[in-house]
């Protein structure tokens, strides 16, 4: 168990390796009072620490077989998932984007990724009732700088956009606070952002979305084209990682990638469906086919 991912103060993480306690079954099997003799600290310290390692199972908590019938209040995450900010997208998507998998964006320049990227950061701040998660996002810049000017338009145009929201709620959220910016330009720093930093946000529940723009861009620099063997296993190990983040915590993932002749902008998912969003003379015509 890596102990530095939880939200503890770090003289509890060094008293738990220390003490040689490796899962959080070691530390739920010991009371209050062995726990504070083992690991030499106060009851408050042992306090904090079992409310921490609760909150983490309460996060995976079981679900009853009549729960999951009913599905009341849209518990599984089969059934929520998480708005784009436009009912017509929503609907071609059957609600938005699902919490569990990878999502990709994928089209050619200019086709509008980047804006329904933004746009997700904001609605993933969203009350659950407006098609929220009522959490931040994390956005991962591979290539360019991250556009922080589109982000402040976006922002400033929220009440015009989302006017299904009432204007004191959408006062209320502070955007630009719950959205963090990593930026990682080769292979060994995006592995380290998404096992420790994204991670230890994940944990400490600052974040229900990460958006990875783009992750074509670190293979392309890094690997030729007598190099397909190790680039298949980087990209299989990656998408592992992700997958696992996003089902742990159950959080979407979405990874923008650009198509140099690409004729639409489309998004992927992990069920297999392909939506096709066709660009012509400037307006948004939608279409969907399975794939």
């Amino acid at each position: 168990m890596d102990w530095d991912q939880f939200d503890l103060n770090p003289k509890v993480i060094v008293a738990l390796k220390k003490a040689d306690i490796k899962s959080i079954k070691e530390i739920l099997n010991l009371s209050g009072a062995d726990l504070q003799r083992l690991m030499k600290l106060s009851s408050a310290d042992i306090q904090c620490l079992l409310k921490t390692v609760s909150r983490t199972l309460r996060r995976n908590s079981m679900l009853t077989a009549l729960q999951l019938y009913q599905d009341e209040d849209h518990l599984t995450s089969q059934h929520r998932k998480l708005s784009l900010g436009c009912s017509v997208l929503d609907n071609l998507l059957k609600g938005g984007i699902p919490l569990v998998g990878i999502t990709e964006l994928a089209g050619e320049s200019s086709a509008g990724k980047t804006q329904i990227s933004l746009q997700l950061c904001l609605c993933v701040q969203y009350p659950y009732k407006y098609g929220g998660l009522e959490s931040g996002a994390v956005y991962i810049c591979t290539e360019d700088v991250f556009p922080s000017k589109r982000l402040q338009q976006l922002i400033d145009q929220q009440h015009e956009l989302r006017a299904d929201v009432p204007a004191e709620i959408i006062q209320k959220i502070k955007f630009g606070n719950s959205i963090f910016v990593e930026h990682a330009a080769d292979l060994d720093t995006f592995h380290n952002c998404i096992t420790k930093r994204i991670s230890l946000l994940l944990t400490r529940g600052m974040v229900r979305l990460v958006v990875i723009d783009s992750i074509a861009a670190l293979f392309r620099c890094e690997f030729g084209v007598s190099d397909s063997v190790m680039k298949a296993r980087y990209l299989q190990t990656f998408g592992a990682q992700l997958h696992s983040l996003s089902t742990r915590f159950r959080t979407p993932i979405m990874c923008v990638n650009q198509k140099r002749h690409a004729t639409a902008l489309s998004l992927i998912t992990n069920q297999r469906s392909i939506w096709m969003l066709e660009m012509k003379h400037s307006h948004l015509e939608c279409g969907l086919r399975k794939g």
